[in-house]
């Protein structure tokens, strides 16, 4: 690993990277290795996160972490039935003193923005992240405005919630790159965790360090780029997504979107993985993350609560994983 005297990471190395944001947000948490790695490729791969779990299980928090480790800016938003797209994006407001409208940027100009609660926010507020994830830009008053960069947006939402919630659109969740559920912990690691903040009870972000600059992420992207995917791993790629889209229990499958995000997500993994090349458990690893959330079921699949979770399951037992040699997977180069 190569690092400055300082201890950050300066190379952009993906696996350095990885390993180095992993260990220090595990300063604070445990339990949540496979949710920081999510992130990293996400950061990675310029990708955004829908993150599902009760409340108390610190989704929030390991943003935060995430995004103090990483050097992100950070902006948490609040979403309630009562905030207005404005409140997001920001709006032009009239100095009085100067007699002139000021621009006045809101929470969405950050590296890394929180949505938190998304589906409390109305569709028209909801729709207000739509440009700024996407197009990372977003318009005020019909002056557009580039979001900073890096720039993801990580959403959190509760499944028990079930009044005063505006479940996301279909198109709205095909924008997430991945979707995670956080658990809650297992009792060896919730008693470290009790150990941990009864030890130091002012244990928080605060106490997380930046260990990544900026640009080795930057560097550390182009890297993930370069990364080699073979043929077959591309035609496993799309056999999964096809699958989706011809399951029984599927009306709407996987869109092209999600198999731009397998191939973009499995060069990431494997670079942080300290591979230059693509292999199948790449892809098998993701999936889950990046199919469930983007399938809409049949009517008679959710009345007999068929899972989603459970058809991701059922495509990738039922789909032949590619039968090569590692060295086939390669760059000829490597081979």
């Amino acid at each position: 690993m190569s690092e400055t005297e300082s201890g950050l990471v300066t190379a952009g190395d993906p696996e350095a990277i990885a390993e180095a944001i992993q260990t220090e947000v595990e300063q604070v948490l445990v339990g949540n290795e496979g949710t920081v790695e999510h992130l990293t490729i996400a950061l990675l791969t310029r990708g955004h996160l829908l993150l599902e779990g009760v409340p108390g299980v610190a989704k929030t928090t390991i943003a935060n972490l995430f995004a103090r480790a990483s050097g992100l800016g950070f902006r948490r938003i609040q979403m309630t039935p009562d905030i207005l797209p404005a409140d997001i994006t920001g709006t032009n407001v009239y100095r009085q003193n100067t007699g002139e409208f000021e621009l006045q940027r809101g929470p969405v100009f950050a590296n890394l923005v929180v949505a938190d609660e998304i589906n409390r926010a109305t569709p028209k507020t909801q729709s207000a992240l739509l440009e700024a994830m996407q197009e990372r830009q977003v318009t005020i008053e019909g002056e557009t405005l580039s979001l900073p960069e890096p720039f993801m947006v990580v959403a959190t939402q509760n499944p028990i919630e079930m009044e005063g919630v505006f479940e996301l659109p279909e198109a709205q969740r095909d924008r997430f790159q991945f979707k995670l559920t956080v658990d809650l912990p297992d009792r060896d690691d919730e008693a470290e965790l009790l150990e941990r903040f009864d030890t130091n009870p002012n244990l928080g972000p605060d106490t997380v360090e930046q260990v990544v600059t900026e640009d080795a992420l930057l560097e550390a992207r182009t890297q993930v780029t370069n990364t080699y995917v073979a043929p077959p791993v591309k035609s496993y790629v799309l056999d999964l997504v096809g699958a989706t889209r011809s399951h029984p229990d599927v009306r709407h499958g996987a869109s092209p979107r999600a198999t731009i995000t397998f191939i973009d997500g499995a060069k990431a993994r494997a670079a942080v993985h300290g591979r230059s090349y693509v292999i199948p458990d790449d892809v098998k690893a993701l999936a889950p993350a990046i199919l469930a959330h983007r399938l809409v079921l049949e009517t008679d699949a959710e009345l007999s609560d068929v899972t989603p979770q459970a058809i991701v399951e059922d495509v990738l037992e039922e789909t032949a994983i590619p039968d090569v040699e590692p060295s086939e997977m390669a760059t000829p180069k490597e081979a």
